[in-house]
C-alpha cells in the first residue's frame, strides 16, 4: 500500500491546511521506543513535543504496557453511567491525594477540551442552583491569548483570534483579562464581579500562545482576587500538569488551590485518551438533592473513565514515584537553560520563553507566507527530531524521561535548523 497516497486521498489532519499538506511527503510513524519515534522506513526521530505534549515516560514503557495488557485480560470498557470499576475508583483516590488541598471529587471525560467544558458547566449550574443573587453569576473571565480546547464552550473562553474568532456567532461572550496583569483582572472583577461564575486560567504558562510565561506571584494574585469577589477559579492544567513545569501541577509553585482543576494529556503518560475535572466538596454538595429537584449534573461521555485508560494513568503515577521523575526534571531544567543560551543568541530569534521543560523559541521578522516555523520543523526532521511550531514560535516539550544527552542533542538540532533555514531565507531575499 502507498501510505502517502492513501493519506492524501482520505485523511483530513487537525490544524493543517490540507492544500499544503498534499504537496509534501507525509512522515508516517510506525512505532516508538523510549523518547524516539520511528517511521515506516526505520528512521528514528527524537519526540521533541511529546506527541503533542502528552507523552511523559517515553514510548513502549514496560510498566505502562503491562498495565494496559493486564487490564485487557479483565475488561476493555464498561460504562460509568450506573456502574463503577476498580481502576476508576483507585485513580480518583490517587488524583485527590496528589492534587492541591480541597480538591476531593473527580469527574472523568476524554480530552482537555471536555475537561474544561465540564468545569464550565459545573460552575454555571452550581450558581444557578443557589439563591437569587447567585443565579446572576452567568459570565466567565479568561485571559487574552488563552486556549482551552476546541469544543464550543472551551472556544468561547479562548482568546486567540486565529483559532477562535471565526466561530464567534456560535459562542457565549467571555471577557478577557491581560495575561500576567493582576490589576487588569481586578478592574474587570470590580466592575462586574457579581456577574461572574468563574475565572479560567492556564496557570503559569499559556501554551498555545507560544509558551507565554506569567510573572511570579500572578497566579496567587488571581486566587486572592477570586476570593475577594466571590467567584470560582478554574485552573486548566491540561498542558502544565504532570511535571511539565517542574512540579506535578503548576498550581503548586504558588500554593494555589483552585475550585476546579482540569487534567488530560500526561494523565495516561500519552497512552490513551482520558481527562479529569477535579473539584471541591462545596461544589459537589451544591448538586445534591432529591431526584425531583433536578440538581443532577446531566453530563457524560460514552468512554468516561475507560478502564484501559485508567489503568495506564495509575501506572503513570507509579512510574513518577518509582523513577523519581520530578527529580530528573529538576536536572533537565538546568541542562535545558544552559543549552538554550546559544539559541537565544541567534539573530533570527526574538525571545526564548521557558518554564520547566515547556519552551517557546520565537522567530523574528519573517512574513506569514514564509512559514518560517514550519520550515524549521522540516529541517529539524531531516536532522532527526520532531518539533512543531505555533506560527513562528518553535515549541520544545520533550518527554520527561528524556536523557541529558538526548535533550542536548534535541536543542542542538533545533539550533542548527533555525540557523540553516533563516540563513537560506536571507540568501533568497538578497538574491
Amino acid at each position: 500500500m502507498d501510505l502517502a497516497a492513501e493519506d492524501h486521498t482520505h485523511l483530513w489532519h487537525p490544524f493543517t491546511q490540507q492544500r499544503g499538506w498534499v504537496e509534501e511527503e507525509p512522515l508516517v510513524i510506525e512505532r516508538g521506543e523510549g523518547t524516539d519515534l520511528i517511521d515506516v522506513d526505520g528512521r528514528r526521530y527524537i519526540d521533541g513535543v511529546s506527541s503533542l505534549w502528552c507523552n511523559v515516560h517515553g514510548h513502549r514503557h514496560p510498566r505502562l504496557d503491562s498495565a494496559v495488557r493486564d487490564q485487557l485480560d479483565r475488561v476493555a470498557h464498561s460504562t460509568m453511567l450506573g456502574l463503577s470499576h476498580p481502576p476508576a475508583i483507585e485513580l480518583a483516590r490517587r488524583l485527590v491525594e496528589i492534587s492541591p488541598p480541597g480538591l476531593s471529587r473527580v469527574f472523568y471525560s476524554d480530552s482537555g477540551s471536555t475537561a474544561v467544558e465540564i468545569a464550565l458547566k459545573m460552575a454555571f449550574q452550581f450558581w444557578q442552583q443557589g439563591d437569587a443573587a447567585a443565579r446572576g453569576r452567568t459570565r466567565f473571565v479568561s485571559l487574552r491569548d488563552s486556549y482551552h480546547g476546541d469544543t464550543v464552550g472551551s472556544v468561547s473562553l479562548g482568546g486567540i483570534d486565529l483559532f477562535h474568532s471565526l466561530y464567534q456567532p456560535l459562542l457565549f461572550d467571555a471577557l478577557h483579562a491581560e495575561p500576567g496583569d493582576a490589576a487588569d483582572l481586578e478592574r474587570i472583577l470590580s466592575a462586574h464581579g457579581e456577574e461572574f461564575a468563574a475565572v479560567v486560567v492556564e496557570p503559569l504558562v499559556q501554551g498555545a500562545a507560544g509558551m507565554l510565561v506569567h510573572p511570579p506571584g500572578y497566579l496567587s494574585a488571581v486566587r486572592e482576587l477570586c476570593d475577594r469577589y466571590g467567584t470560582l477559579l478554574i485552573c486548566d492544567e491540561v498542558a502544565t500538569g504532570f511535571g511539565r513545569t517542574g512540579r506535578m501541577f503548576a498550581c503548586e509553585h504558588e500554593d494555589v488551590a483552585p475550585d476546579f482543576m482540569c487534567l488530560a494529556k500526561g494523565l495516561t503518560g500519552g497512552y490513551l485518551p482520558l481527562a479529569a475535572t477535579l473539584t471541591t466538596e462545596r461544589i459537589y454538595a451544591g448538586f445534591l438533592g432529591d431526584f425531583e429537584e433536578l440538581r443532577t449534573f446531566f453530563h457524560g461521555h460514552t468512554y468516561t473513565g475507560n478502564p484501559l485508560a485508567c489503568a495506564a494513568a495509575l501506572a503513570t503515577l507509579d512510574v513518577f514515584e518509582e523513577e523519581r521523575t520530578l527529580e530528573h526534571v529538576a536536572v533537565l531544567e538546568t541542562v535545558l537553560a544552559e543549552a538554550l543560551e546559544p539559541v537565544a543568541g541567534l539573530g533570527a530569534v526574538a525571545e526564548v520563553r521557558r518554564r520547566g521543560l515547556m519552551t517557546g523559541i520565537e522567530l523574528d521578522g519573517f512574513p506569514l507566507a514564509a512559514r518560517m516555523g514550519h520550515q524549521v520543523t522540516l529541517e529539524a526532521r531531516r536532522r532527526g527530531a520532531i518539533v512543531r511550531p505555533l506560527g513562528d514560535v518553535v515549541i520544545l516539550m520533550p518527554p520527561l524521561a528524556i536523557t541529558v544527552a538526548e535533550l542536548r542533542r534535541l536543542v542542538d538540532i533545533v539550533y542548527a535548523a533555525i540557523a540553516t533555514v533563516t540563513a537560506e531565507s536571507e540568501l533568497a531575499v538578497a538574491a
